[in-house]
């Protein structure tokens, strides 16, 4: 029975190893056997959970957030509101939800969701057919005009490449198969000029990450921004700056070897902020704790009025969502926001400069 380990063996067989940005994009699109292409993959019946499926909370606050950016830059008559990689939709709707009372707003907006899997896409359209949404592949189909962005859990989703440090040069890991299984191996060793200043604070034997694709679109994120204003909200668990081997794998909401599973389980890796604020030709603010982020945007107020109409098992899964999305134990601190946004405009809400 063919399935994506032996359609990538083959493909080793025929081009030698992959790359880990090859083999993550293949067990994630594979038109057939990709893990995006073929399933939903989210909440308790999935593979993981995100922080808009814990609460409604979240999109709450995310979406006045948009709504007061928006004022600050002069409530403009018309603009792109955009999510990369919206999921269900649930993140939109609850934003959508919770700015239908800001003047103007609803009535200025554009909806585009920018989205690769066709499942995905369909369950987005039940969730938000009523606005009327137009779907992309990617950014650069979006109409021109002031952008107003949100990307939750998207980075972390983009194809990465490992490098370990090989004294002033680097090997790059990749995956190759022994007999029915796929391993990792490492490329001979060489220098990468995109690594050369990794070489001021690493040492022998450390593993960095590099992601391209995150890159390219921050930068065409930033180019947007400045031309036109708007802001871009990036959520995701990730550090200032790369180091070590953040690749995982998830399957029903447990950790598995990344390789023992191609396309049947979701793949991710931390995210480098500090690559993805230097492409960005915009502003930017430091990645803020997601539960310092939240709490200055009023998510416990909110959580105290929606308190009060709830009692019993109902009640103690609201407060359980709440602790989970801005407790440092749990998601609070492991989650970071950053906003990019115009030189001329004031620095959006709740972020840390």
């Amino acid at each position: 029975m063919p399935d994506l380990k032996s359609e990538l063996i083959a493909m080793i067989k025929a081009q030698g190893p992959l790359s880990i940005a090859a083999f993550f994009t293949e067990c994630l699109l594979h038109p057939k056997f990709g893990y995006y292409t073929t399933r939903d993959p989210f909440g308790a019946r999935g593979d993981f959970t995100t922080a808009p499926e814990i609460s409604q909370m979240y999109g709450e606050m995310l979406g006045l957030f948009l709504a007061q950016t928006w004022r600050d830059q002069g409530s403009v008559a018309a603009f792109n509101l955009v999510e990369l990689g919206p999921g269900r939709g649930t993140l939109m709707a609850d934003i959508l939800r919770a700015t239908r009372a800001v003047a103007g707003f609803h009535s200025a907006l554009q909806l585009h969701l920018i989205e690769a899997s066709p499942t995905l896409q369909a369950r987005q359209a039940k969730t938000l057919g009523t606005f009327k949404p137009q779907w992309h592949t990617q950014l650069d189909t979006l109409p021109q005009g002031p952008l107003f962005l949100v990307a939750n859990e998207f980075f972390d989703a983009l194809p990465i490449r490992q490098f370990i440090r090989d004294g002033q040069q680097w090997r790059e890991r990749c995956v190759t198969f022994s007999g029915e299984d796929l391993i990792y191996a490492l490329t001979e060793a060489a220098p990468h000029a995109t690594l050369a200043y990794r070489l001021a604070d690493t040492k022998q034997g450390d593993l960095v990450e590099t992601c391209a694709p995150a890159q390219a679109i921050v930068q065409g994120i930033g180019h947007s921004i400045t031309q036109h204003g708007g802001v871009a909200l990036i959520v995701d668990y990730g550090n200032w700056r790369s180091l070590g081997d953040t690749l995982q794998s998830v399957q029903s909401h447990q950790s598995i070897a990344p390789l023992s599973h191609p396309g049947l389980a979701d793949l991710s890796a931390h995210v480098d902020f500090e690559a993805l604020a230097k492409a960005c030709s915009a502003a930017y603010t430091q990645p803020t704790d997601q539960g310092i982020f939240l709490e200055r945007l009023g998510i416990t107020p909110r959580a105290n009025q929606l308190a009060k109409s709830l009692q019993g098992s109902a009640l103690t899964s609201h407060i359980a969502a709440h602790h989970r999305l801005t407790h440092h134990s749990e998601m609070g601190t492991l989650f970071k926001a950053l906003g990019l946004f115009p030189t001329s405009a004031p620095p959006p809400p709740g972020l840390d400069l």
